[in-house]
This record gives C-alpha cells, structure tokens and sequence, in this order.
C-alpha cells in the first residue's frame, strides 16, 4: 500500500510567512531610503564646487561686461586703460574651435562607424588601442606635436590658427570616437536585421537607420569635446601664440583665444601685484577683471553650445509614433 503525504497550510504558518514578508518589505524600503539619502548627499556635495566657481566667476567678471568690451580688441590698450575688449580673442576661439571641430568630427564618426559596424580583428584592435592611448595625451604635448609637424613644412617659429585647430583635433578626436562609438552601440540590431531583411545595403542602413537613430547621442558626444578643447590653453600659447589684434585669417598670423587672454591678463594682474601694489589695487587691478570677463564669457559660450545641441536633440531624435 503506498501512502500519499502532503502539506496543508495552517493559519499559524500563514501568519509567519505574513510576518516574514513584513519584515523584508519593511528592510528593503529602509535601504531603499538609504541609498536615496545617500544619492541626494553626493548630489549636493558634487554641487558644491560647481556652484562656487560659476558664482565666482560670474561675481568677478559680470561687472566686465559690457558691449564695448565685447566689440573692442587689445590694439593699442596699455597700462590700466579700461577701454579694451575681448572680440579679438573671442573670434580667434570661435574660428580655431571651427576648425577643429571640422577636423576632428569626420574622422572621429568615421572611425566609430568602422569600430562598430566594420571592425574586426586585429586592425579594430589596434585603432582601439591608439584611440585609447590619445584619450591620455596631455594637451602641452599635442601642441608640440602641431608645432612639430608646421615646422617641417614652413619653417621654426610658425604660429597661425591652423596650427593650434590641429593640436585640438588631437585631443578632440579620441573623445568623438569614443563618445559615438558608445552611441552606435545603443542602436538595436533588430533595426540593422530589418533593414537588411528589406534589401537595403549596409552603406544605406549605417546612414539612413543607424546614424538616424542615434543623432541625439552623436550630437551630445560631439558637444562634450568640443566643452573638452574650447576651454585649452597649453597647446594654443605654444601653436598660435598671443596677439591684440583682430585676425580673421587662420592661415596668416597670430590668433588670440579666451583661454590664452584670460591666463595672459591675469598673469599681468600678478605681475602688478607682485610689484608692491596694495591687495585692493591688486584686486580692481583692470587686467584681473579682463580675465574675470574673459573667463565668463567662455562659461556663457559653451552653455549656448550646449543649449544648440538641446535644440539639435529636439529636432532631429526620432520621433516616437
């Protein structure tokens, strides 16, 4: 005879497991608010230095402002004459910037398109391993290399904007191709298969699906080396030098940037100071202020990019049906 045995639940066991399931949701609900502490607390610590510096540097250079300083450059300014402006450094940034840019994105995309869509073996490997080892580059040494490559094609001392856009396009083009090749990455491959179920060739799908929905990723990666090389300025004092006049022409000629008039003025400032001048002269001490202005502007120039890039973001991000 085979006895069958089972299990009945009884209302002393029901009540214990009751109990026990009490007791994890109240422990997971007291981590949950831990760690939701804890987060808020490093948020508000991370904050911190970010907060003091964009109120320092705004509460030193706002006063600066002005349209004159804005729309004037440094020709002819000496001394404590607080007629000059920036305009002269702020179109060299924006034109070396340009050109950067123009350098770095193309490669950068097309090698983070090759990595992910293409790459494999021991070539991938090995771009992979050089984009890694200039993500490490110090910036001085980029700017030697720039200096380097000129020189040899027109001679020791050359210092124009083409120059410093190249030493930027160093340090600018490992960060886009990391940044994309992240972004290509996040694409479904079910998007890939479908387009290649309906006959469409990899080169099509890479543009019309691939790079189509990962734009808003592209342009934020973009964004942030851009934030990366705008704000140098080792490579730039050794490539394009300093100047106090306006100089449109990247090819011709010294080119001043905010980073460089921003270290320029303030080292003027200390220079002053270091000469036996009280701490207040030292302090409203006009080249000092340049630099105070200078830097705000460079603040306020890569938040409009950023704010763009929002827009770029907003425009082209598919659209969700």
């Amino acid at each position: 005879m085979t006895a069958t045995t089972g299990t009945t639940s009884t209302p002393e066991a029901s009540g214990q497991v009751r109990a026990l399931l009490r007791t994890a949701d109240r422990g997971r609900r007291r981590t949950d608010r831990i760690m939701t502490v804890l987060i808020w607390a490093a948020f508000g610590v991370a904050m911190i230095p970010l907060v003091s510096l964009v109120w320092t540097v705004v509460d030193n250079g706002l006063g600066r402002i002005s349209m004159d300083f804005l729309s004037l450059s440094m020709r002819n300014i000496f001394g404590g004459d607080p007629s000059g402006g920036i305009y002269h450094a702020i179109m060299g940034t924006l034109i070396i910037t340009g050109l950067a840019t123009v350098i770095s994105v193309p490669i950068g995309l097309l090698t983070a398109i090759y990595l992910v869509e293409y790459g494999r073996g021991a070539l991938a490997r090995a771009v992979t391993f050089f984009v890694d080892v200039m993500t490490g580059i110090p910036s001085i040494v980029a700017g030697l290399f720039a200096v380097s490559l000129f020189t040899l094609f027109f001679g020791p001392g050359v210092r124009m904007g083409i120059v410093g856009a190249v030493a930027l396009s160093v340090l600018m083009i490992p960060v886009v191709v990391r940044s994309c090749e992240e972004m290509l990455k996040l694409v479904p491959n079910e998007l890939r298969e479908a387009s290649y179920a309906l006959g469409v060739p990899k080169w099509l799908t890479i543009v019309k699906v691939v790079l189509r929905t990962s734009v808003a990723g592209l342009t934020t990666g973009i964004l942030l080396a851009v934030a990366r090389v705008i704000g140098e300025t080792a490579p730039l004092l050794v490539t394009v030098g300093v100047t106090d006049s306006i100089n449109f022409d990247p090819f011709e000629g010294r080119m001043m940037t905010l980073p460089v008039f921003a270290y320029r003025q303030y080292s003027q400032g200390l220079a002053t100071c270091a000469d036996g001048a009280s701490t207040a002269s030292c302090v409203a001490d006009i080249a000092i202020q340049n630099a105070w202005g200078a830097a705000l502007v460079l603040i306020v120039i890569v938040l409009v990019l950023n704010l763009l890039g929002r827009l770029v973001n907003r425009w082209f991000a598919p659209k969700l049906r």
